[in-house]
């Protein structure tokens, strides 16, 4: 399980950096994909302030190349299961932010990782009148070794394309959360599970505004 976790650190920051505001709503999935990611591998390839691991940068490309493509709404419900039916409408919504708030330092303490990948994608299987799709494709390191196999899953929303989940090396990234939300659940509720992400938020948000030691 830690195994799967850190690959997904390393990976979202070249798979899930996938989308941009300018981005036409009619432009196919794996071509949205396939143009954004490019864009923001060479960002983070090129910027000597995010390779230096300046953290306010990072989160500063998060906010404005992930965050308004990603249905965290979906993606916090699916995770959360049976018990996202149970909890108040007020339970839902500071669940949905923590689990945001997550995933943002998530992908923030990946992209400074970012050397020398790149992503190659395989052929689209989707019909026409399709509004959900997954999109295939594996991240390559120039320097060799074995390819890491990376899908995403997509809805078609009235703004466009949107990603749900992530899958590395066959593990879902909503069910990887899934178990552990479960599990916080049975032992302390509802409360306790926004409780205990409220807690490890504050620790990664009180990691990332320390100074970059030069």
């Amino acid at each position: 399980m830690k195994i799967i976790k850190q690959l997904f650190s390393i990976v979202l920051t070249t798979g899930m950096l996938a989308f941009s505001a300018h981005a036409a709503a009619q432009e196919a999935p794996d071509a949205l994909v396939k143009r954004i990611s490019q864009e923001v591998l060479d960002i983070a390839k090129a910027d000597k302030e995010i390779q230096g691991g300046n953290q306010k940068r990072v989160l500063d490309l998060v906010e404005t190349k992930i965050l308004p493509y990603v249905d965290f709404q979906r993606m916090t419900a699916l995770a959360a299961g049976r018990f996202w039916r149970e909890a108040t409408p007020e339970q839902q919504k500071q669940l949905t932010n923590e689990f945001r708030t997550l995933l943002v330092y998530t992908y923030s303490g990946a992209i400074a990782q970012v050397k020398d990948q790149r992503v190659d994608f395989k052929p689209l299987r989707m019909e026409p009148a399709d509004t959900e799709v997954e999109v295939r494709s594996q991240v390559v390191g120039t320097r060799g070794g074995e390819p890491i196999q990376l899908s995403y899953r997509l809805e078609k929303l009235p703004a466009g394309w949107k990603i749900y989940d992530v899958n590395v090396l066959g593990a879902w990234l909503v069910e990887t959360y899934k178990g552990n939300f479960a599990a916080e659940i049975g032992k302390n509720g509802f409360d306790g599970l926004i409780k205990t992400l409220v807690e490890k938020n504050k620790s990664l948000g009180e990691r990332a505004v320390k100074p970059v030691k030069s």
